[in-house]
C-alpha cells in the first residue's frame, strides 16, 4: 500500500548499468528521463538524477567513448557464447556511494534500454531494493515496452509501463503527491505539453559535467521498416518548431559552451526544407557553431548537393547514412525507403561538399533472416566503390515487428521467449547462410582501409 505524501515530494531519475559483451557510447543520453525530470521540476517537485553509464575508461574525439567495463560473469543462456561479458558503466561501490549521498526518495523512476539488457536492468533494481526496501518503483523505456510480461514478472519493479512511458509515469506520479501541480492534466494535454517543453529543456544540469548533448528534433519515424521498432515505442511521427530547435542549441551552446551535439530522431532528414534546413540557416545567421552528429543515419533520398553542401558547412562531423544493403530485392522488401541510385547521389554529393570517403560512414545489416555472406560481402564492396565507409550493424530482432516472425522461425534461439538472445553480438538469426565466422571475415573487411 503506497501513500500519497503532504509535501513536495522527490523523485530518484535511474539510468541503469548495460550488460552486453560490448558497448560504447555514442553521445546516447536518457532522453526521456531528462525531459520528465525538467516537467516535473517545473511543478515543485524535487529531483535527483544516477546516470549509471556516466563513467568512462577513455574518451575520444568529439566527446565519444568507451564505458568503464567490469567483467561479469555470463547469464547462464549466453555461457556457450565464446566471449567476455560485462557490465558497463561505473562501479558498484560508486552507485552505492551515490545513493547514499543523496536524501531518501518518494518515488524511483527507471529507464530500460536494450531488451537484451535487462540483466543490468534487474541488478541496479536489486541494489535500490537494498536502499530503499518500500520505495515505489516505476520502469518504462525500450525493453518495459516491448518486453511487457517479461518485465513485468522478473524486472522487479512496483509498476511497468508500456508504451509512451513520459505520460504514463506522470500520471502515477500524480497518484503520489497532493501538493504538485499535475491535477487535471490528462493524457492528451501531457502529450501536447512534453512535445513543446522548451524551454525548460532535459535536466542536462544534474550531470557533473556537460560537453555534449544529445538531442531530438522529431520523435516518431514516418517509415515503416521491417526491423525497426519506431512506431511501436514512439506511436506516430511529430516535429518541433524549427525556432524552438534553434533556442535549445542557443541555450547549451552559451549557457554551457557545449561544443557537441548529436540528433537522436529516426528520421532527421525527412522533408529537410520545412525542418532542418530553417534548423541550420538560423543557427547559421546567429553565429552559432558547434560540431554537430547524427548517428542515427540520415534519409539518403533527400541529399541533394544543397543538402550535402549545407551539412558540410554547419559542421555535421558524423555523417552515418542508412542504407541496409544493395540487394535491390532486399530493400524492398524492408521498406523501400531507398535505392542504390539513390545512395550513389548521395554519396557524391557529400564527397563534392567536401566530405572525405573515411567521414562518410554507411549502415549496413549482418545476420538479417534468411541473409547470405555474399549479400553482406557485395554491400561492403559496393558501398567502397561508390566512395564510403562501410560499418557493419548486427541485425536484433525486435518484437513486435513484422521481421520478427521470420527470425523466430529461422534461429536456433529462443528468441521468443528469452530477451538475451536478441543480442546482436551473438548474431541470433545465424545459420548455415551466415555463420560467426562469416561475420568475423566481414568484419575484419570493412575494418580494412578505403
Amino acid at each position: 500500500m503506497f501513500h500519497v505524501k503532504q509535501s513536495p515530494l522527490h523523485i530518484l531519475l535511474i539510468n541503469p548499468w548495460i550488460t552486453d559483451f560490448a558497448a560504447y557510447n555514442l553521445w546516447a543520453r536518457p532522453l526521456g528521463l531528462l525531459r520528465i525530470g525538467s516537467f516535473l521540476r517545473r511543478r515543485g517537485i524535487r529531483i535527483s538524477l544516477i546516470d549509471c553509464l556516466d563513467f568512462y575508461s577513455t574518451k575520444r574525439k568529439y566527446g565519444v567513448g568507451k564505458f568503464f567495463k567490469t567483467k561479469i560473469p555470463k547469464p547462464y543462456p549466453l555461457r556457450t557464447i565464446p566471449r567476455n561479458y560485462g557490465r558497463y558503466g561505473i562501479t558498484e561501490e560508486m552507485l552505492g556511494e551515490r545513493l547514499s549521498a543523496i536524501e531518501r526518495p518518494d518515488l524511483i523512476g527507471i529507464a530500460s534500454g536494450m531488451t537484451y539488457w535487462y540483466p543490468g536492468l534487474l541488478e541496479t533494481i536489486k541494489v535500490l531494493r537494498s536502499f530503499y526496501k518500500d520505495t515505489p518503483i516505476v520502469l518504462g523505456g525500450i525493453y518495459a515496452t516491448l518486453c511487457y510480461d517479461h518485465a513485468v514478472q522478473f524486472s522487479g519493479a512496483d509498476f511497468v509501463i508500456q508504451g509512451n512511458g513520459e505520460i504514463e509515469f506522470l500520471k502515477i506520479v500524480s497518484k503520489f503527491s497532493e501538493l504538485s501541480d499535475l491535477s487535471g492534466i490528462n493524457a492528451q494535454t501531457l502529450g501536447s505539453e512534453l512535445q513543446t517543453m522548451y524551454p525548460p529543456y532535459p535536466c542536462y544540469d544534474l550531470y557533473p559535467q556537460l560537453d555534449s548533448v544529445s538531442m531530438l528534433t522529431s520523435k516518431g519515424c514516418p517509415f515503416r521498416c521491417s526491423y525497426c521498432a519506431s512506431r511501436l515505442i514512439d506511436g506516430g511521427f511529430f516535429r518541433r518548431d524549427p525556432q524552438d530547435v534553434i533556442k535549445e542549441i542557443e541555450y547549451w551552446t552559451n549557457r554551457y559552451a557545449v561544443k557537441n551535439i548529436a540528433f537522436y530522431d529516426d528520421a532527421l532528414l525527412v522533408e529537410p526544407y520545412a525542418h532542418l534546413v530553417p534548423i541550420l540557416k538560423g543557427l547559421s545567421s546567429k553565429g552559432i557553431h558547434c560540431n554537430f552528429h547524427a548517428p542515427n543515419g540520415l534519409h539518403i533520398r533527400v541529399i541533394d548537393q544543397e543538402i550535402a553542401d549545407l551539412l558540410f558547412r554547419s559542421q555535421f562531423k558524423t555523417i552515418r547514412l542508412g542504407f541496409e544493403t544493395s540487394n535491390e530485392k532486399e530493400q524492398t522488401g524492408t521498406g523501400g525507403k531507398v535505392t542504390n541510385q539513390e545512395f550513389q547521389s548521395a554519396v557524391r554529393n557529400l564527397r563534392k561538399a567536401g566530405y572525405s570517403p573515411g567521414d562518410i560512414g554507411v549502415y549496413l545489416l549482418v545476420g538479417m533472416p534468411g541473409q547470405k555472406a555474399t549479400e553482406v560481402e557485395e554491400s561492403i564492396a559496393y558501398t567502397r566503390e561508390t566512395g564510403a565507409r562501410p560499418i557493419l550493424v548486427e541485425y536484433s530482432p525486435v518484437p513486435g515487428t513484422p521481421l520478427f516472425e521470420k527470425a523466430t522461425s529461422l534461429s536456433q534461439f529462443d528468441i521468443r521467449n528469452e530477451p538475451l538472445f536478441h543480442n546482436n553480438s551473438i548474431l541470433p538469426c545465424q545459420w548455415e547462410r551466415l555463420t560467426l565466422a562469416d561475420y568475423r571475415r566481414l568484419k575484419e573487411e570493412t575494418s580494412k582501409g578505403i
